[in-house]
């Protein structure tokens, strides 16, 4: 059995979802194979349910922790059954509407719910045994959780964002290796629902690859909530007894052990290619297995292409989604659009949250930038103030010579809802002065870049409200 199609999309996630609409509005007609469960990571296992169970989390701790007096605080275990089947019935329904019902839509697209291997750069055998034909091949196969190689930890098993989020009960206590946006989410997540929780990673300080100011703040401020931080550790072993597991570590040059009932592991991501026969096809993977493209998404193979978090960071749903339809257009109609990832912002939604975009001030000078640096603290800002949480700060980097905006670096409440402005600044090339010149609503977090851009040049305690 044969059929041909414009286009066969391996993958049936964020990335070939986008992919799939893109070339149905092109014309094309559409073949996408998809072997688990349709929508990928993100609405799945990943920014969705997360989300949802870091603000029932939040929720929780807002009983016991808050800034207002006259406001009673109440304690009381959290009803974890009935918190994860909401957060279940989320993920199902988006699943449904965004998936399933999105794909229904587009009479071009076939969805064909079954592994698929890719044969040639023209075709792709389903698990029945089907052959599809296309003139041209996309993968969009993803991602999945990797765990560094310490020593006896695949014997010991562990925990990944998945399972962790699955769990039939919450434990008393949880170790968690690594301390980027997923471990450091899920690791404040499962500390607000009352669990004890050590935080162990190999770099120097959290969220490592953000600016170093925002790693050690938000560090301090986890310390502060009752998390057990420890950065800059070398993990020398995991073992597992009947009471739990036990992690060994060493510590400024001191050996460390630290004991929970849970282990969760959160050191990475590697792509979804093996198995696919994609290096016979001429396809090459890089280091993590990723596969490696040009600037148009195509392989070393002319036929395929590649979309999302199968080619390797960043693994954002937000970047797999523009990647998978500059894919597909690229693919159908002649590589005429470039993948570009200037000024694209990054979120971790720990509370403080982080969120930049752009150069970070060691970064301009490495690249030749002479850099302005202003940073603010949330205290001189009236919103943060009015909610009773001043954690943080707002920095903005520019390059002196032109005084355009070249990074940004958040640690705030809400810091997510406040980094599109300094994106679309470095987007579009704005300076300081065109953000102190913008209007921003009065007793807003947002009105924090507006400061901050006046610090450059202003004492902003000298500045009454609302200053020009």
């Amino acid at each position: 059995m044969n059929d041909a199609f414009d286009i066969a999309i391996v993958g049936g996630g964020s990335a070939g979802f986008a992919a799939a609409i893109k070339a149905a509005e092109l014309g094309a007609r559409v073949a996408m194979a998809e072997g688990g469960t349709l929508g990928g990571t993100c609405v799945n296992v990943g920014c969705v349910p997360s989300k949802a169970l870091i603000r029932a989390a939040e929720a929780q701790h807002r009983r016991l922790r808050h800034g207002f007096k006259g406001i009673p605080t109440t304690d009381g275990r959290p009803d974890w059954a009935t918190v994860r089947a909401q957060k279940d019935e989320l993920v199902a329904g988006l699943r449904q509407a965004k998936y399933g019902d999105v794909l229904r839509a587009y009479e071009a697209v076939r969805l064909f719910e079954q592994r698929a291997d890719i044969t040639s750069g023209h075709s792709v055998r389903l698990a029945n045994g089907q052959t599809i034909t296309a003139g041209k091949i996309l993968v969009t196969t993803g991602a999945s959780p990797w765990a560094a190689p310490i020593p006896g930890l695949a014997e010991a098993g562990y925990l990944d964002n998945v399972t962790a989020m699955a769990l039939e009960r919450i434990p008393k206590s949880l170790i968690v290796i690594g301390a980027s946006a997923v471990g450091l989410e899920l690791a404040q997540l499962f500390a607000r629902l009352g669990v004890k929780v050590t935080v162990l990673e190999a770099l120097p300080r959290t969220v490592p690859v953000e600016d170093p100011d925002i790693g050690n703040a938000l560090g301090n401020y986890l310390r502060d909530e009752g998390l057990e931080v420890h950065a800059g550790v070398q993990i020398e072993q995991v073992g597992r007894g009947r009471d739990g597991y036990t992690v060994s570590f060493e510590d400024g040059g001191k050996p460390r052990a630290v004991r929970a009932e849970q282990l969760l592991v959160a050191t990475g991501r590697r792509a979804n290619t093996k198995g696919f026969g994609l290096e016979a096809l001429g396809v090459t993977l890089g280091k993590k297995f990723e596969i490696v493209v040009n600037e148009f998404l195509q392989t070393a193979n002319p036929d395929i292409y590649a979309a999302g978090d199968v080619i390797g960071d960043p693994m954002f749903v937000y970047v797999a989604a523009y990647g998978g339809a500059l894919a597909a257009e690229n693919a159908l109609t002649g590589n005429m659009r470039r993948y570009d990832l200037t000024a694209l912002p990054k979120v971790t939604f720990t509370d403080p949250a982080v969120a930049s975009v752009g150069l970070t001030e060691d970064q301009a000078r490495a690249a030749g930038i002479e850099a302005l640096v202003s940073k603010l603290p949330l205290e001189h800002v009236p919103r943060a103030l009015a909610a009773r949480d001043a954690r943080g700060f707002v920095k903005l980097v520019a390059d002196a010579a032109t005084r355009k905006i070249v990074g940004a670096h958040i640690l705030a409440a809400e810091a997510g809802e406040m980094i599109t402005e300094p994106a679309l600044a470095i987007k579009f090339g704005l300076t300081i002065e065109d953000l102190t010149a913008t209007f921003h609503p009065y007793l807003t977090l947002s009105e924090g870049i507006k400061l901050a851009a006046q610090t450059f040049s202003k004492d902003v305690a000298k500045l009454s409200c609302c200053a020009a």
